[in-house]
């Protein structure tokens, strides 16, 4: 299963990202993937099924997107009310396989990098 180290290792091979704090990383100043730690809220909304870690927040293109994971596998992804309205999706990152996390930091970095830089990277890629 997937570690921070991990997501270290997999941001670092995307272009143009930087890291701005512990666990928070951006392309051209745009969040795409950090540590978010769980507020009183939101363990009061998750209960029993609060991740005891911090869960791993990335983006994600829309909402439907993030409705498609919520579904997928509720065990994994989760989110709270704090981010209704917003294509942000929380994840278990010791439940998530590498492969999968690699894909998801992917995409993540593409719904919020510059769409001509986007597109180099895929041509590059593909």
């Amino acid at each position: 299963m997937a570690s921070w180290e991990d997501v270290e290792r997999i941001v670092s091979a995307l272009p143009d990202t930087d890291l701005k704090g512990p666990r928070q990383w951006t392309v051209h100043g745009k969040l795409f993937v950090w540590e978010r730690p769980l507020r009183a809220k939101d363990l009061d909304e998750l209960g029993e099924t609060a991740p005891v870690e911090p869960p791993v927040a990335f983006r994600v293109a829309d909402e439907g997107e993030k409705a498609a994971l919520l579904g997928d596998d509720p065990a994994v992804f989760l989110t709270t009310s704090h981010f209704d309205g917003y294509p942000i999706v929380l994840a278990r990152l010791d439940l998530v396989a590498v492969p999968e996390l690699e894909e998801l930091l992917q995409d993540a970095w593409l719904a919020r990098a510059p769409k001509r830089l986007a597109q180099e990277y895929l041509d590059r890629t593909e």
